[in-house]
């Protein structure tokens, strides 16, 4: 998708702003009108406004409750219909979807600061992708993918064994100062 740039959005106290990653997540997708899209880790919801502008059928979560109100505020100011929720991961979250996003907390660091969910993937930069990947199959409609954010500075090799039994796809790659971000779908192998 292009990037809209007349979106208003409001940057809010301890919520992921758009950044980079952001912005190459929203170049790499491409969702078709009418499809069922969740996207996970909302932040300002600034991906998921540009899937509902998209005609998709939009449901926007993040476990922050500040990020909810920022997805839905910042949703309402632009006029644009979605569902926002807090969950974690699927927890709050029903049905099965379509398209999965989830920019992911990438960063191989721990903390605990306000916004360490938000960024501070854990020892493999790699977040709940693994929780994510096992409930996966039951939330996806048949031929459906899930295209997350992936940091160079992550752990590659565990990446890896955790997308065993996925077909894996690079949709785009951006080489930044100290890393490369790539945005990757994974689709469920049908056996």
């Amino acid at each position: 998708m292009e990037i809209d740039g007349s979106l208003e959005i409001v940057e809010c106290p301890n919520v992921y702003p758009p950044s980079e990653d952001s912005y190459l997540l929203i170049r790499a997708l491409s969702p078709n009108p009418g499809e069922m899209v969740l996207e996970i880790g909302c932040g300002s919801g600034i991906v998921s406004m540009h899937m509902a502008l998209a005609g998709a059928d939009v449901v926007a979560c993040d476990i922050d409750p500040d990020a909810v109100a920022c997805a839905k505020g910042n949703a309402e100011r632009n006029g644009i219909r979605m569902r926002v929720v807090q969950s974690d991961l699927f927890s709050d979250v029903d049905g099965v979807f379509d398209l999965i996003v989830f920019n992911l907390p990438y960063l191989p660091f721990s903390d605990d600061g306000p916004m360490a969910k938000a960024w501070s993937g854990g020892a493999d930069g790699l977040g709940p992708l693994g929780r994510l990947l096992k409930e996966l199959p039951r939330r996806l409609r048949p031929g459906g993918q899930l295209v997350v954010v992936v940091s160079s500075l992550s752990d590659m090799k565990a990446f890896e064994k955790m997308a065993a039994g996925f077909q894996v796809e690079t949709l785009a790659s951006e080489k930044l100062f100290f890393e490369e971000l790539k945005v990757i779908s994974l689709r469920p192998t049908t056996s």
